[in-house]
């Protein structure tokens, strides 16, 4: 398939406010495409849509709680309204929660699937129709690499980028069925990057959150989003040790997994030093966290 040109392209993105989506969003916006930012924290999103304004392109903001079915309807609305059309949809928000699983408040875990699973639901369900009705979209949905693995103390978020991937393979085969040759189903799940992912995260252990290593540079992964948008793929790994992990996992799934899960009780669960229990940005905006990077790689 040829590259495709994004000028002019409606683009919706999701958890917009900093991180994977922050860095999209400028990328869309160098390439000339029409984007609708959404995300809770409404001040940065209009930041960002005059910043990407400033490059020449449209853009507006639309404060929106993926978690809130009726929200993302009116998002899906917002962006017909203002444009007439969506060629791209960005489902990026997400929060987590590290900790025992007795230990993480129920109301936390439950969130964290609302946000990651059932917000990509939602966009998903709202971009399809509209694609359908078009004859041509793509969906760009952020899984994990714990999409394909999983992770101990991350119990919620592993189910719910779980369950992601299964709605794209599901539906990707629905789109085969219909023979919509135009519609397009892109999963990308990157490894640790270097996000405020971490400053957002509810913090349950105990300890203070130390980020797993390598951490990589999180422009790969908006550079990724927007190669999806310009020549969609099925799914892709974005961080080199994902494959290499994958990999392992598929020839000795029994030790990988106790050698994972032996790391993550290490470094996340017993050196850090002690720190009191964080709900985040879990059930609420917070103020920490607000570019594509969280700076930890320079230091």
């Amino acid at each position: 398939m040829a590259k495709q040109d994004l000028n002019g392209k409606v683009v919706v993105i999701t958890g917009a406010s900093s991180g994977f989506g922050k860095g999209a969003a400028r990328k869309f916006a160098q390439e000339g495409a029409s984007l609708i930012l959404a995300a809770r924290r409404k001040h940065l999103l209009e930041e960002l849509a005059e910043e990407c304004r400033s490059m020449g392109c449209e853009a507006i903001a639309v404060e929106t709680d993926v978690s809130d079915a009726s929200a993302v309807e009116a998002l899906a609305a917002a962006a017909i309204g203002e444009f007439g059309r969506i060629d791209v949809w960005v489902n990026n928000a997400g929060v987590g929660a590290i900790g025992k699983f007795e230990d993480i408040p129920l109301t936390d875990q439950a969130q964290v699937i609302e946000t990651n699973l059932l917000g990509t639901l939602y966009g998903s369900y709202h971009a399809y129709r509209q694609f359908i009705r078009q004859g041509s979209g793509i969906l760009i949905n952020i899984g994990s690499e714990l999409s394909r693995e999983s992770a101990a103390f991350y119990t919620a978020y592993t189910a719910s980028k779980h369950g992601i991937i299964g709605l794209c393979e599901a539906l990707r085969q629905e789109v085969k069925q219909a023979k919509h040759e135009d519609i397009h189903i892109c999963a990308i799940m990157p490894t640790a990057h270097d996000t405020p992912f971490f400053d957002h995260v509810a913090n349950y252990s105990g300890h203070e959150i130390q980020p797993p290593k390598p951490l990589h540079d999180p422009e790969n992964v908006a550079d990724a989003i927007v190669a999806a948008a310009q020549n969609p793929s099925d799914e892709g790994v974005v961080g080199w040790d994902g494959p290499l992990k994958l990999a392992i996992k598929r020839l000795v799934p029994g030790a990988m997994d106790a050698l994972a899960s032996r790391s993550i009780r290490k470094t996340q669960m017993e050196e850090p030093p002690a720190a009191p229990n964080f709900g985040g940005a879990v059930r609420a905006p917070i103020n920490q966290g607000t570019e594509l990077s969280a700076g930890r790689r320079q230091h």
